[in-house]
């Protein structure tokens, strides 16, 4: 039974192995690579607001230029936006006909760059409703403004900002290309960038090309810079955990039991796939570019340790090795919620990280988050369900060192649930009272919260689970029954009382030969039964 149960166990997960060289195989073939903090425009169209047409050209948190920035190298200190020469603004041949081949300066777009705290700089009075982004006659005698131009005020703290940047169409042509022109960022911040038109002649401009939007460090966008040195640190800390678990695994190899060649596996691919995001993330700083295919490996490796991470713990919950030899009736299930929840996972992971730097819009995250926020929930509820029927059983044979063990496994788990909840909320609150990015720069903090408590969760089961030469302690054993595990037959004969000793006797063999177990696992339902009578 056991080695029919390796046989499925080896089987899926190749076939997941495939699946993943598979995904890897086609991003590779594709010629898709990101570059730095790129906004692109691909047939971008604006959109009327007030007396003005808008389109949103992007945003992101930008470090201040280092006061002694050079013009060398990649991490030379400087940091700016920068418009790429193949930004293009296409107007109507009905707009172009209206104006004469030697007209200067017939249309105009402006890039207006500000700092989200200056966002009241931009507009004057009401118009329509609304607030006027663009100087009327009537606002230009009033204010002073110029007509057919962009509205905004000099910035309190920096009286150059908000940055406005000019692309004028000549005579009757149908296109303006952008020289390359960059914008030099002086003070940290959330900045954002809006084309604007004020011409209703112009109805119908689209906009094709990039933006390059760079750190004084690199090309990594702003919110992204301290996960170099994160997943640096993180590398170093898997690593200090495998080399222990490695020398503890030597010492003790004619003990090692079946979980523990699993958590071998899981030490194994959280090193992995630490490292990669590492040099992934080095490489996208110094080279402004991100081939899909590295990013899809550090993705898939990532989605293969947090699956198996979740069928860790949920087999060390259902007592696989210590209270049963095998799972059972339950391994198809337990293999399927492990293939769906890779598969959900994989394609968030896939969507975030992969493609273009911008915002993934908030209906797809949410249709790619609900399905791994379920299997999630889904995982601990079966867990907390097998455990709590482990200890059952563990309490009902006796057997207090592996009863110990399962406690404090237990307790430790609830811990981490009630931490995860706590932070759950903080990170909606953190959302909602932060709806432009300001506070960008905290941001990262919380991915890594993940993965450095799925760490802690690592190092936990590590410990309780080391490898010693007592480690046959805790395995499952037919041979001395179900009643008494070896400590509980050495505590009996060293001096439990007599009386006491037939107290036991009596109950272990009378009254448990009536008592039938109730099956209290909601999600196995009557497989329990049937992976006893396998075993």
């Amino acid at each position: 039974m056991a080695e029919s149960c390796q046989k499925e166990i080896s089987r899926a997960w190749r076939l997941l192995a495939m699946l993943g060289v598979v995904l890897v195989a086609l991003s590779s073939s594709c010629v898709w690579q990101v570059e730095g903090s790129v906004h692109e425009y691909v047939n971008a169209q604006f959109t009327p607001q007030g007396n003005a047409y808008v389109l949103f050209g992007g945003s992101e948190g930008l470090y201040a230029s280092a006061p002694h920035g050079n013009g060398s190298g990649v991490g030379n200190g400087l940091s700016y936006i920068r418009f790429d020469h193949s930004l293009t603004f296409k107007r109507s041949a009905l707009s172009a006909s209206r104006h004469e081949p030697g007209e200067q300066n017939s249309a105009l777009v402006e890039a207006i760059i500000f700092d989200v705290a200056d966002t009241d700089k931009l507009g004057g009075s009401a118009y329509g409703g609304q607030v006027a982004l663009c100087c009327t006659a009537d606002l230009a005698r009033d204010s002073g403004c110029t007509k057919g131009q962009v509205i905004y005020r000099p910035s309190a703290e920096n009286l150059n900002w908000p940055q406005s940047v000019k692309f004028h169409f000549k005579g009757n042509e149908f296109e303006a290309t952008a020289s390359l022109e960059q914008v030099k960022i002086t003070k940290t911040g959330m900045y954002i960038l809006y084309f604007i038109f004020c011409d209703p002649e112009l109805e119908g401009l689209v906009v094709e090309g990039k933006t390059i939007w760079k750190n004084p460090s690199g090309y990594l966008p702003g919110r992204m810079v301290p996960l170099i040195p994160f997943y640096g640190v993180l590398s170093l800390a898997y690593l200090a955990l495998g080399i222990v678990w490695l020398f503890q695994y030597a010492r003790f190899w004619k003990d090692i039991l079946h979980l523990q060649n699993c958590i071998t596996v899981v030490i194994a691919l959280g090193m992995a796939e630490m490292a990669m995001w590492y040099f992934d993330y080095v490489n996208f700083n110094s080279t402004g570019r991100r081939p899909v295919g590295i990013t899809i490996w550090a993705v898939t490796v990532g989605a293969i340790k947090k699956t198996v991470s979740r069928l860790l713990l949920l087999v060390v919950s259902m007592g696989y090795g210590v209270v049963r030899p095998t799972l059972g009736g339950l391994t198809s299930k337990v293999l399927f919620l492990g293939g769906t929840f890779f598969l959900a996972s994989e394609s968030l992971d896939v969507v975030e990280h992969v493609g273009r730097i911008d915002e993934v819009s908030s209906r797809t995250r949410l249709l790619l988050v609900l399905p791994v926020a379920i299997l999630d929930a889904f995982f601990i509820l079966w867990s907390f369900t097998s455990l709590s029927k482990t200890l059952e059983k563990l309490q009902a044979r006796r057997s207090v060192a592996k009863l110990g063990l399962y406690r404090k496994f237990t307790n430790f788990l609830v811990a981490a649930v009630v931490i995860s909840v706590a932070w759950i909320a903080y990170e909606l609150y953190f959302k909602a009272t932060d709806p432009v990015g300001e506070h960008w720069q905290n941001a990262w903090i919380i991915s890594a919260f993940w993965n450095i408590l799925t760490f802690f969760l690592l190092c936990t089961i590590c410990a309780l689970w080391a490898p010693s030469q007592n480690s046959n302690r805790y395995a499952y054993s037919e041979e001395v029954g179900e009643d008494f595990d070896e400590e509980a037959v050495a505590l009996t004969s060293n001096g439990v009382p007599k009386s006491m000793s037939e107290l036991d006797k009596g109950a272990t063999k009378q009254d448990k030969k009536e008592r039938k177990p109730v099956n209290t696992d909601v999600f196995s339902l009557d497989d329990d039964l049937e992976e006893d009578k396998r075993e």
